[in-house]
């Protein structure tokens, strides 16, 4: 579609690159609100939200380096190339985690309300990163027939130029706007801490897992059943999803924490 925003004289303003800003920046505006709602430090969640972005974009950076080492191996420089694409969802997942389950100790904020809090606000950026993918060229899906097939044909598209493509990212991208309205009317329907981000594992994995059927780049070996390593992480996610939020729902009843919690809308 259209890799380059604008030019200012020498500078490319690439809109991968643009776009996943503004997904980062909606994001935290999310987070600072639901902190609000929730009654928690919206300060807090800023900085855990910087910092949960920085992380999220190096284990994103990172998988999707892993699984295509042999060109980047033979072009180390492109490692640094981040306005041409190149993030996997999963390792930003894990690196994001990871690194915001270290911060809220060290904030000392409660553990459940806090990843409800983040998770409530993954998929809107999502959506809009999707969007960046597009524009991009980058994660572009099959060849096809259908009505609604789109042809890349700018000369620095990272899609297969000249060629009916299944516009698979506007499928995630859309997808995941339809996971974020959910969750945000879901969200004052909770019975107990930590279901919004088990919902989110759930409906993340299982969408990333059926848009892989229509993926046409390079996604990683392929481990078993034709799947290509991305499309069984993504499988993982969505089942770890679903176990953790059995867990939680036992271990809420047991400790009397299962009931609707409210909150201003």
């Amino acid at each position: 579609m259209y890799p380059v925003l604008f030019n200012i004289g020498p500078v490319r303003v690439f809109t991968y690159g643009f776009l996943l800003a503004l997904a980062f920046l909606c994001a935290m505006y999310m987070v600072g609100q639901e902190a609000k709602r929730r009654g928690l430090d919206p300060k807090k969640f800023y900085d855990l939200s910087f910092y949960g972005i920085v992380w999220a974009i190096i284990g994103s950076r990172i998988l999707h380096i892993l699984l295509e080492w042999d060109y980047f191996a033979a072009h180390p420089l492109e490692i640094f190339a981040l306005w041409k694409g190149g993030l996997a969802f999963q390792g930003g997942l894990i690196f994001g985690l990871v690194t915001v389950i270290y911060l809220l100790y060290r904030y000392q904020l409660p553990l459940w309300a806090t990843l409800d809090t983040m998770a409530l606000a993954v998929p809107l950026g999502q959506f809009i990163g999707r969007l960046g993918c597009f524009m991009a060229g980058c994660c572009y899906g099959q060849e096809t027939t259908v009505p609604w097939a789109v042809t890349f044909n700018h000369p620095e598209t990272l899609a297969r130029p000249g060629v009916p493509l299944h516009p698979t990212q506007l499928y995630e991208s859309f997808l995941m706007l339809g996971v974020f309205l959910f969750l945000l009317r879901f969200r004052h329907r909770q019975h107990f801490p930590g279901q919004i981000l088990g919902v989110y594992l759930f409906l993340a994995g299982t969408v990333r897992f059926i848009v892989e059927f229509w993926r046409g780049d390079e996604r990683g070996p392929i481990l078993f059943w034709g799947m290509a390593s991305t499309q069984v992480i993504a499988l993982v996610v969505a089942v770890g999803g679903l176990l953790f939020l059995a867990w939680r729902a036992r271990a809420a009843k047991k400790s009397g924490q299962w009931q609707v919690i409210s909150g201003q809308c």
